[in-house]
């Protein structure tokens, strides 16, 4: 009886140890568990400006579908491994715009009043990034999770000291209308199978365009126009779709690199394609900036410069409020690209510096990876489509979409380490196209842009900048003046003569 007992017990015994491993097993496709990571109970908050999570996650839906389930039970256990709250709300501080400032002021006072990330917006990376204001990550971010164009973009000194765990958003792209290319005689899926070819080139794009712009009534006035949208887009699509940059890392240093072969042909293309779109003074003198969208709306032109999310992803986006078909494709390739390019524009996430001690900073870094780990269960190959096949056709989803959000087509914008691209760019570029060839243009603006490069590279101050743009405001000015002067004195012997 005693010998049945033992076994009884040691059967017990068996099945409690079997069930405490059991209890420790990692759920399928969970991440490996960090030992040591451990809050306290402490809470951690991803501070941006348009969620509403909160620590009782009241936001979360009470009747979820399977995908959202899965998310909440991952991020439950996240919780619980790691004795950790994890709340992503937008920072009661500041908006957008004012984030970057409250930044400044927690690291100045060397404390911060949470554990904190800060989603940054990327025209506001700059100033964090050349004045220390936020602490270089040591973690792996090689992963997928891991959009590789914002880690190059927040990089400096072989550091990279921003990231963002998210899918890649497409820019640039190319809308067309469908009815107007089958009126002229043009399968729209010849421009679908161009692109799957990867043979969707600028030839090929103004091939099209030549095709589809017509007088149809010969008054003089074009009824069908080629392409429409807003030419700093345009101009964008050009230069990095060709290869090219503005601004980027050469020798440690932010740099011009607007003088280079791909972006100079970039910005001539630009200037050449004027020719086919609609100007604002002639059909919207007192228009709003965005004009050409009604323009667009009226179904008269072939092609839309425009981004991915006007066609995908926004239910009010510009592309639903037409009466026509469409479709859309990659920005083309210019001649000396290899594959479809577009300039990555991602929000940033960051860690203050000088804020918290350097196990502190791994855990949030840690935490962060943890927090936005692909959601187990789902399979990431086709989670990532959702409702978008109600948004456009089979072949913008399955082909154009699909193409564009693989890491490979974004390049990290080095402008925005400047300031926004209407500072940096407007006036010495975007706006200032007519004003003669790509090489003289780029040199015009040199001594500006280089003056901005110093101060991010720590050569000059801000101070200085100002110093030197109104100084060039006034040489500016005193140039027009003199060029008035010179004008109205020409003009006066003639009308002397003709009085006498």
């Amino acid at each position: 009886m005693k010998k049945i007992i033992s076994l009884v017990l040691a059967a017990m015994l068996l099945l409690g140890c079997c069930s405490f491993a059991a209890a420790e097993e990692l759920p399928e496709g969970y991440p490996e568990k960090i030992e040591g990571l451990d809050f306290g109970g402490q809470t951690v908050y991803i501070y941006d400006w348009w969620s509403s999570d909160d620590a009782e996650h009241s936001t979360r839906k009470a009747d979820p579908d399977e995908e959202e389930q899965l998310l909440y039970e991952y991020r439950d256990w996240l919780e619980a491994t790691y004795n950790v709250k994890i709340v992503n709300c937008a920072w009661d501080k500041g908006g957008w715009k004012e984030s970057p400032q409250e930044l400044a002021n927690m690291v100045n006072d060397g404390h911060a009043d949470d554990l904190c990330l800060i989603i940054i917006d990327p025209n506001f990376a700059g100033g964090p990034l050349a004045n220390g204001l936020i602490e270089p990550w040591t973690i792996d971010l090689t992963g997928p999770q891991w959009l590789s164009s914002v880690s190059e973009f927040m990089t400096k000194d072989g550091k990279v000291y921003g990231v963002l765990a998210a899918d890649e958003e497409p820019r640039e792209v190319i809308f067309f209308n469908k009815k107007v290319l089958e009126d002229a005689g043009i399968d729209y899926n010849e421009i679908y199978d161009l692109a799957a070819n990867k043979e969707w080139t600028w030839a090929k794009f103004e091939e099209y365009m030549e095709k589809v712009q017509q007088d149809t009534d010969n008054d003089g006035i074009y009824d069908i126009w080629a392409l429409t949208g807003n030419g700093d887009r345009l101009l964008r699509g050009c230069v990095y779709g060709n290869g090219g940059t503005f601004f980027g890392d050469v020798n440690g240093k932010l740099s011009i690199t607007a003088d280079s072969d791909a972006t100079l042909k970039g910005i001539a293309q630009r200037q050449a394609w004027d020719r086919f779109m609609p100007q604002k003074a002639d059909f919207a003198p007192d228009g709003e900036w965005n004009w050409f969208e009604g323009f667009w709306k009226q179904g008269t032109t072939a092609f839309f410069v425009g981004q991915n999310y006007e066609g995908i992803g926004n239910p009010d986006n510009l592309m639903r409020s037409c009466d026509f078909e469409w479709g859309y494709v990659p920005f083309p390739m210019g001649p000396d690209a290899t594959d479809y390019l577009y300039a990555a524009v991602d929000n940033i996430c960051v860690i203050p510096a000088k804020c918290y001690d350097a196990e502190t900073v791994l855990k949030l870094e840690q935490i962060y990876a943890l927090y936005t780990y692909p959601t187990p269960g789902i399979d990431a190959d086709t989670a990532w489509i959702g409702d978008k096949y109600t948004y456009a056709d089979d072949r913008a989803v399955d082909e154009t979409l699909a193409t564009l959000r693989q890491p490979q087509h974004a390049v990290g914008n080095k402008t925005y380490l400047l300031g926004d691209e209407n500072t940096v760019l407007g006036s010495t570029l975007m706006w200032n196209l007519g004003s003669g060839t790509p090489a003289e243009i780029v040199e015009a603006a040199r001594d500006v842009w280089q003056f901005r490069c110093d101060v991010f590279n720590g050569d000059k101050t801000s101070e200085d900048l100002d110093s030197f743009l109104q100084q060039k405001e006034e040489e500016k000015k005193a140039a027009e003046e003199a060029a008035a002067a010179a004008e109205e004195a020409e003009e006066a012997p003639a009308e002397e003569g003709a009085g006498e």
